[in-house]
């Protein structure tokens, strides 16, 4: 099963505050963080501006996020996920994936445990879910999709391909707007066109990687399990930083801020990694990834900042002339065991002693507590709950 909170930010806002029920509501200021579905019928969509939301739907209802309600609402969703099976794969904190695989003579068929599911989410938690039922986890991701909002969609084994076919070719993973791009213009509208194409002319068209995934995925072949514990490949954070000019000093507290979170996070979990993201999108909606792999796996302020520093010096042409709405950082590849390799203080400064006494105020007296003097007069930017590591 992949079960999935519908619009959950406004979900819980309306919840919440009786008068929100059945109006359009935003969730953030700046930038759309979340809207209820009545302001996604009029257009609006996450990660818009708020202007552009406004415009869209002017009799929305603009409300500031209240991260520790959602966090709240998550753990007790999660809690129904638990007491529904002991196998439950988050994906983020509004959605996961559930083996019930197992539980046919105890609970019944899928279909009877997924509607007691969300009764459950209801009743306890007093939120909408969605929940799709499939044999493979992509096709229950699609089928949720498809259930939305506040629906329940299971499809039989028998009826797999009748149902995935038919749909429309974004629904694949993987295929963004370049990759729909290239598939529409070439008349492949359709899960089912894509099935339809050899693997090979898949390949030839949009490289191995993709072409294999997505000829594996229009017959329905997902050979992955829901996987208990698994921790996560990369650690990130991003910020949106609206559709106003920024100057190359307001880009680069931005990414300061966003390496200190991210850093501290790394350290939090005991992860060390060497490849080091820098996501960048322009006010053009286009986007950029660069990446630069570090000699040794580090967890280290300075020298992922030093990295982050370099990328975007070398993206700054593009910036200045496509304009700049966010920028992401992200650490991957990590070490197997967590494990940094020390290095002797020849420079004289203590990098590894400096990030760990930050950190320790921080634990103690909040985030807020210390902060790096660049970063004073600077807006840090909000801080998006996230499943543990």
């Amino acid at each position: 099963m992949h079960a999935d909170l519908d619009a959950f930010y406004a979900s819980v806002e309306q919840r919440d505050h009786p008068r929100l029920r059945g109006r359009p509501v935003i969730v953030g200021g700046g930038v759309v963080l979340a809207c209820s579905y009545e302001a996604k019928a009029r257009g609006v969509r996450t990660a818009m501006g708020g202007r552009q939301a406004l415009r869209l739907c002017p009799d929305a209802v603009v409300v500031a996020p209240r991260f520790g309600e959602y966090v709240a609402a998550s753990r007790a969703v999660f809690d129904v996920f638990r007491d529904t099976t002991p196998v439950v794969e988050g994906l983020s904190i509004d959605e996961a994936f559930l083996d019930v695989s197992g539980l046919r003579r105890i609970a019944g068929p899928p279909a009877g445990i997924a509607e007691r599911l969300r009764e459950q989410v209801r009743e306890r938690v007093g939120l909408p879910i969605t929940v799709g039922v499939a044999r493979t986890k992509f096709l229950a991701k699609v089928a949720s999709r498809v259930a939305k909002p506040d629906g329940l969609l299971v499809v039989p084994p028998d009826e797999e391909l009748a149902f995935l076919h038919p749909l429309p070719v974004e629904l694949l993973w993987g295929v963004g707007p370049v990759t729909a791009g290239k598939l529409r213009e070439r008349r492949i509208a359709t899960v089912g066109h894509v099935a339809r194409l050899g693997e090979a002319a898949l390949v030839s068209m949009l490289g191995e990687a993709t072409g294999r995934q997505l000829h594996a995925l229009a017959h329905n072949r997902d050979h992955r399990r829901v996987t208990v514990g698994r921790r996560r490949g990369s650690i990130g954070a991003q910020r949106a930083l609206g559709w106003r000019p920024h100057t190359p000093e307001s880009v680069d507290a931005a990414a300061v801020a966003l390496v200190d979170r991210v850093t501290r996070r790394m350290r939090k979990a005991g992860r060390a990694g060497r490849t080091v993201v820098l996501r960048l999108r322009f006010t053009d909606s286009s986007r950029a990834t660069r990446s630069r792999t570090l000699p040794r796996a580090t967890d280290g302020t300075q020298t992922i900042l030093g990295a982050v520093r370099g990328l975007l010096a070398a993206a700054q042409p593009l910036i200045d002339e496509r304009g700049i709405t966010l920028v992401g950082v992200s650490v991957s590849n990590f070490d197997q065991h967590g494990a940094v390799q020390l290095e002797l203080p020849i420079e004289g400064h203590p990098p590894v002693a400096l990030d760990a006494m930050v950190d320790a105020v921080r634990d103690r007296f909040g985030a807020a507590a210390i902060n790096r003097a660049g970063l004073l007069g600077h807006d840090p930017g909000l801080v998006m709950p996230l499943l543990p590591d």
